[in-house]
């Protein structure tokens, strides 16, 4: 069996898979959505051993796709590392990602980098970063902005300042990068530098909440290309 881990980004919850999810169930594929969520301070490390602790609950036979939204791109290149043989390939959605040490605010532009500095310190305690408004994650329906708003959290600033810790065990597992056009910050170019077959979608950064069919197809596809890589090996 298929088991989708589906890893939200920064500010988000796992109902950011909400409409991908019964899309998924309807092909047969199980899916598991951790929290990263979680309250208090917290960093990137911490996001990380959640998900390995998933990874680390599904059945060893089965094909498991990892798939990371936004920051969770760091997230889950984390913990595929630590656990390469649980992942078949790695997808991420309009996801940051780099080598060994890279963090968020080291990829980010500068003026992103003081904005979420700047919002920690003055609305956030120092430690989180309060949710920006849902055009910034390029929703501009009237309903779905509001649905969003209502959801969104702080994020911890930690989880964007901690740098990964990469062996270079995940440049082994195949990966696909989706990028979101109009560009809002090189996507593609992050999936590329680490070596993912990149791909470009037409939508908001928060594509699976507008068109999450196209989520959901990709993502079978990429199932059906890890079982042929599976196959010849």
């Amino acid at each position: 069996m298929t088991t989708f881990v589906l890893v939200h980004g920064a500010w988000h919850g796992p109902w950011a898979w909400d409409l991908v999810v019964p899309l998924l169930h309807a092909a047969g594929a199980r899916t598991l959505t951790p929290d990263l969520s979680a309250v208090g301070d917290h960093g990137l490390h911490d996001d990380a051993r959640i998900v390995i602790d998933v990874l680390d609950s599904v059945a060893p036979d089965d094909d498991v796709v990892l798939v990371g939204h936004s920051y969770a791109g760091l997230v889950v290149r984390e913990a595929a590392d630590a656990r390469p043989g649980s992942v078949g390939h790695i997808v991420l959605v309009d996801g940051w990602a780099g080598a060994d040490g890279a963090s968020l605010v080291s990829l980010a532009p500068e003026s992103f980098v003081t904005a979420v500095r700047a919002a920690a310190k003055t609305a956030g305690d120092g430690w989180r970063i309060p949710a920006p408004p849902p055009l910034a994650f390029g929703i501009r329906d009237t309903d779905t902005a509001t649905w969003l708003a209502a959801r969104t959290l702080p994020q911890p600033l930690r989880t964007f300042t901690e740098p990964t810790v990469l062996t270079g065990a995940v440049d082994r597992i195949p990966g696909t990068a989706l990028y979101c056009e109009p560009l809002t910050y090189p996507f593609n170019r992050f999936g590329a530098d680490v070596g993912y077959r990149t791909r470009a979608l037409s939508g908001p950064h928060d594509l699976m909440l507008t068109d999450p069919e196209t989520i959901a197809r990709i993502l079978l596809e990429s199932s059906l290309t890890n079982e042929s890589t599976k196959t010849d090996r």
